[in-house]
């Protein structure tokens, strides 16, 4: 009979230590039965360590009892990336939900905002990144062509996918692709073409200069008449959006040579001894006073110069070249000797003035 009775009562102190419980760690569920006396008996029995900052309710130490819920919530260190700046926060919370509840100034309407974690995912003990983009709006220039889109992309790379916005390693990218957006940021894509050009162009001719002592330093003669060649030329062409960028000369073939002009610049400053003659010149100076009103360096445009208005042609054809290119550039005496020289050959008929 007493062996009966100490069974029973081990039986009855058993049946005591067994309890129904419920589990809820870091918002999971879990019933079980367990032998326990506390509630950290009930944790040592499914492995739960706990550590300082980890929240148990009720505390370690409470009874267990039975239809008890006991809750564990682990610490543990959220990193949440907003828009590229990282904010790093300590939580006991469960979910990404609860641990930005439990975020203190945080400004984002979640409603227009992209995260890389459902609001109700679990966290993990051994910490987690949460990336938050909030929408922006931000200005995207496709060909040379700008329009605002309101975005919750995080980088240009994102928004360039979004709006299906084909490019090559060719194409021109401004910001670069792993660029974080910023409000109002202003996202350029140039389409970039190279292409090979071959075209026939004129090959300009080149000027050489002789340096001749028998013209006069403000004269100039075309000794040969240059020719422009021609040449065929493959060129690089790089176009951005469309428009001509730059053109680099990549081959050339000469198929006609130009043909180089020669022009003879004078030199000479001095009539270089020539003899002057100034008979006559009262004569000529009452000319002077009727064609010009002794104005002996006059150019008036009209074809005639100096002061006994010779033209050119009959200025050259009297020598006077010895003494200037051009009559008014001459000498008063120098443009009497050689009115003297044309007077030699046909008197004062050249002239309408008469003395």
């Amino acid at each position: 009979m007493l062996s009966l009775a100490v069974l029973a009562g081990v039986t009855s102190g058993a049946t005591a230590l067994h309890k129904d419980v419920t589990l809820k760690v870091d918002g999971k569920l879990l019933e079980s039965g367990v032998f326990a006396l506390t509630v950290q008996d009930v944790l040592a029995s499914h492995g739960i360590e706990v550590e300082p900052g980890d929240i148990v309710t009720p505390s370690l130490d409470a009874p267990a009892a039975d239809g008890q819920v006991i809750s564990v919530n682990f610490k543990k260190s959220v990193a949440f990336d907003i828009d590229g700046e990282v904010r790093t926060v300590l939580t006991n919370a469960a979910t990404v939900a609860e641990a930005l509840a439990s975020f203190d100034a945080l400004e984002i309407d979640l409603a227009e905002a992209a995260l890389s974690h459902a609001l109700s995912s679990q966290l993990s003990p051994e910490g987690d990144r949460v990336v938050i983009t909030t929408r922006k709006d931000v200005a995207l220039s496709l060909m040379g062509k700008s329009k605002p889109v309101s975005t919750t992309s995080r980088t240009v790379a994102e928004l360039l996918a979004e709006h299906k916005v084909a490019y090559d390693a060719d194409d021109r990218i401004s910001p670069s692709l792993d660029t974080v957006l910023t409000p109002d940021a202003v996202v350029k894509v140039s389409k970039v073409e190279t292409q090979t050009l071959t075209r026939k162009e004129k090959v300009e001719f080149t000027v050489q200069i002789k340096k001749v002592g028998t013209l006069w330093a403000s004269e100039r003669r075309i000794a040969r008449t240059g020719k422009d060649g021609k040449a065929e030329r493959t060129y690089q062409v790089v176009k951005v959006n469309g428009k001509v960028e730059s053109e680099t000369l990549l081959s050339e073939n000469i198929l006609t040579k130009p043909v180089t002009q020669v022009e003879e610049h004078g030199t000479k400053t001095t009539s270089q001894g020539k003899k002057i003659n100034l008979a006559r010149a009262a004569m000529w100076d009452k000319i002077a006073k009727c064609e010009s009103g002794n104005r002996w360096g006059i150019n008036t445009g009209n074809g005639y110069y100096g002061g006994l208005q010779f033209s050119k042609s009959s200025w050259n054809a009297n020598g006077g070249r010895d003494f200037a290119a051009y009559p008014h550039q001459a000498s008063r005496a120098e443009q009497i000797t050689v009115a003297n020289r044309y007077y030699a050959k046909a008197g004062l008929r050249p002239w309408s003035c008469k003395p």
